[in-house]
């Protein structure tokens, strides 16, 4: 009976510290981030799956900037968008918005949708063109027509903008479709919980995807500019 109970304690024990340990692991991980003394500018983006954003709250949460999605495709326009830029603006961020890119539309329809929504703002963060493959058409082009397409919408939306389009690509877009293309676009990476290893010529590292900040209620995407870079150049 003794040793019954001493296995049942046994494993009593195994099962909570598994439950500890795992809890714990969770824990870490949904609450890292890189040093703040190594990356001090931080930043979010943003669509409507926010809901509504108590703006002044967000800048208090050291925020220093926000990306604001405006369009997807060649026709949906964001409907919170106007409301985010100008609250995000009013709080004293520093804003850019963005363009969630097709695989099944023309990169100058896209650009023309995207430039509708987007105002004029001397002052804006650089634009940038959200390329992934979460989330998109289910066709998967070869790489010579979304070189085209990309290099389409990038050249209209800087015509336009005067300022250079920088691309967020995840490293599975980065490797299929960017990587050695020559596109010399500045580039928005995505590595969650570990510094971007797929590149190391990077100007903005989203290193969260459910991240918290006050004003804000669920995840939100977190992320860091190169600290090698200011939010002034970003303006170019």
């Amino acid at each position: 009976m003794k040793f019954l109970q001493a296995i049942l304690r046994t494993l009593f024990y195994v099962v909570v510290g598994g439950v500890i340990s795992i809890v714990g692991a969770a824990f870490f991980f949904m609450n890292w981030e890189p040093d703040q003394d190594d990356f001090p500018v931080r930043g979010i983006d943003v669509s409507h799956h926010q809901g509504a954003i108590e703006w002044t709250k967000v800048a208090d949460d050291n925020v220093a900037f926000a990306y604001i999605k405006a369009s997807e495709g060649g026709d949906f326009k964001d409907s919170a968008f106007a409301r985010n830029w100008a609250a995000a603006g009013a709080a004293g961020l520093e804003r850019g918005g963005y363009h969630f890119f097709s695989l099944c539309k023309p990169g100058k329809e896209q650009a023309d949708n995207f430039l509708s929504v987007l105002p004029e703002a001397p002052d804006m963060l650089a634009p940038m063109v959200d390329l992934e493959f979460t989330g998109n058409c289910a066709r998967r082009p070869p790489v010579e027509e979304v070189l085209r397409e990309v290099s389409d919408f990038a050249n209209a939306v800087e015509a336009v903008v005067g300022k250079q389009v920088l691309f967020y690509a995840p490293e599975d877009f980065y490797r299929t479709y960017l990587k050695g293309q020559g596109l010399n676009r500045r580039l928005w990476t995505r590595s969650i919980w570990h510094s971007p290893a797929y590149t190391q010529d990077w100007t903005i590292w989203q290193f969260h995807n459910r991240g918290s900040v006050e004003g804000i209620s669920g995840d939100v995407d977190l992320n860091v500019l190169n600290s090698e870079l200011t939010l002034e150049d970003l303006k170019i």
